[in-house]
């Protein structure tokens, strides 16, 4: 059948949910005894969860905080921060705080204990639950407020216990929809992580508007980490909704296995991790000495494709192996991708959706759709998103799904949104006469030559990007003139002439006021943040 490619109705399927309370509530009613997510425990054996029993977790522990004193009263709601690895207990421990009216603090496992700190002070954190080997982190924290997740067994059946005897203070807590349900840190590339307060109604409106753009057809493998927006609200709390299962990948090094033996139909993926997977496919091409073969099978498929004849499963057994052979699509978010890559893997047999949004905004607000995309875009705006281009070409958005401000930051809320309510994105950006919508580049990034001339180094970055050789690259402007940065690939590393000269084959074609001037190798990879990508504040100017 020939692809199709053009515009069709929304998807409305779904009842619409006000908060992550009534997505539990729903799907346990709606969908009791289907596995809604699973996992391999210690002994690496899979440990599958229905939907009837994560709600019954998520009261159970709930019902404990209340006896623990944790019961919203008077207007005091409590925050409790969650900080650990990527598992069930951590998505059991954060649905029991938001789900009775409380906050919750998700806090990246990988910062330093100061930075941890300095987030918990921040945030007004009342108590935390945390992994075993976290619990360091948080040692100059009071102590009794700290609660182990491995403890969870107990404190569930505790608060099970008191269910029976007549306990039903957290089955009636009342939601309210402009009451904050999570402090989210942003984790940003040129300075400080704000915190993000993200409302009951924000949350409610960013699943009930984004599950009408896309729609998957089964499981998914959670590899992005929970304490970031775009990994936690879509990677796990959207696929929740559709009703499908989740597989909850522990970490890099067990992605490989978890695809092949879980066989997704969707991921939800950041660039880096689709930049990867295609270096991974091209490199064991090259191993089997198969490169050509492979090309040639692309150029062929493409053509058929053309004619309505798709053989791309039987053709690319080897590239789709890997990936379970059922994967279809791919969600990326979280930067730009070359487009390159959403044609690359189109050709075998799996489509690229990009989308865009940010933690401010709960986090999803554009995504192309299964049966309606443009490459090179970041789709088109969710139900209830409005955009606009300001003077300095800036994207601006709102909608419902529009944080309530920066936690105890006033001045930083006023700076990100403006009185009629416009969120200032810091990207460039417009949108075209269908609705989709184009990025051009990071306003603080941009480099503003002393001719006038402003460049975008991601545009320069892309191409750089592609070749087999580069790792992971940076462009940036030095002493007024425009360099890169690279960290090679293995066989590459210390190869200055190779640079030097594929440098000056991607100089040639652009205009010279775009050309590199310099290419410096690194020798480990750039610090980046915990979604993956570079930190910038340490380069430049």
């Amino acid at each position: 059948m020939k692809l199709k490619n053009k515009d069709y109705p929304l998807y409305k399927t779904l009842p619409e949910v006000h908060n992550l309370k009534e997505l539990v509530t729903f799907r346990a009613d709606e969908s009791g005894d289907e596995v809604a997510l699973s996992f391999n425990n210690e002994s690496d054996q899979k440990v599958s969860k229905t939907f009837a029993q994560v709600a019954k977790e998520v009261n159970s522990l709930g019902t404990w905080l209340y006896t623990q004193g944790y019961q919203p009263k008077d207007g005091k709601l409590y925050h409790i921060a969650v900080l650990g690895d990527n598992s069930y207990a951590w998505l059991i421990a954060f649905l029991a705080i938001t789900n009775g009216g409380n906050v919750a603090v998700p806090i990246d496992k990988d910062l330093a204990d100061h930075e941890v700190m300095r987030i918990i002070n921040k945030a007004d954190v009342d108590a935390i639950f945390i992994a075993d080997d976290k619990k360091d982190l948080v040692k100059d924290f009071k102590q009794e407020k700290v609660y182990l997740l491995s403890q969870l067994a107990t404190f569930k059946q505790e608060g099970l216990d008191s269910i029976h005897a007549g306990n039903k203070s957290y089955y009636e807590a009342e939601m309210v929809d402009e009451n904050p349900t999570i402090i989210i840190f942003t984790s940003g590339t040129s300075g400080q992580s704000k915190g993000a307060v993200l409302t009951n109604r924000n949350i409610g409106a960013e699943l009930t508007l984004t599950v009408q753009n896309f729609k998957p057809e089964g499981s998914t493998v959670a590899v992005l980490p929970f304490h970031h927006a775009f990994g936690l609200i879509v990677g796990i709390f959207m696929v929740y909704y559709y009703g499908f299962e989740t597989f909850i990948n522990k970490n890099l090094r067990t992605i490989s296995k978890a695809l092949v033996n879980e066989k997704p139909n969707t991921m939800f993926l950041v660039p880096l991790f689709v930049e990867a997977f295609h270096k991974q496919i091209w490199r064991a091409a090259d191993k089997q000495k198969a490169t050509a073969k492979l090309k040639a099978a692309m150029t062929l498929s493409n053509s058929m494709l053309k004619t309505g004849i798709d053989m791309r499963e039987k053709f690319f057994e080897s590239v789709l192996t890997p990936f379970g052979r059922n994967l279809k699509w791919i969600i990326c978010g979280g930067a730009a991708l070359d487009p390159f890559y959403v044609k690359e893997f189109r050709s075998w047999g799996i489509e690229i959706l990009n989308g865009y949004g940010m933690t401010e905004c709960s986090p999803v607000v554009s995504v192309n759709r299964n049966l309606y995309r443009k490459d090179g875009t970041i789709g088109r705006g969710i139900p209830g998103a409005d955009f606009k281009t300001a003077d300095d070409e800036e994207l601006l958005v709102r909608g419902p799904f529009l944080m309530q401000g920066y936690y105890k930051d006033p001045e930083l809320t006023a700076e990100a949104i403006d009185e009629e309510g416009w969120y200032h994105t810091g990207d460039l950006g417009y949108v075209d006469e269908e609705g989709f919508i184009h990025l051009t580049g990071r306003k603080k990034n941009l480099i503003i030559l002393s001719t006038g001339e402003n460049i975008s180094p991601e545009e320069l970055e892309e191409n750089l990007q592609r070749d087999p050789a580069v790792c992971e690259c940076l462009v940036y402007e030095q002493d007024k003139k425009i360099v890169a940065e690279v960290f090679p690939e293995e066989d590459y590393r210390g190869n200055q002439e190779y640079f030097d000269k594929l440098i000056k084959k991607l100089n040639h074609p652009r205009p010279p006021y775009k050309h590199i001037t310099a290419v410096f190798l690194r020798d480990e990879e750039f610090p980046k943040n915990s979604t993956h990508k570079i930190l910038r504040k340490n380069y430049g100017k």
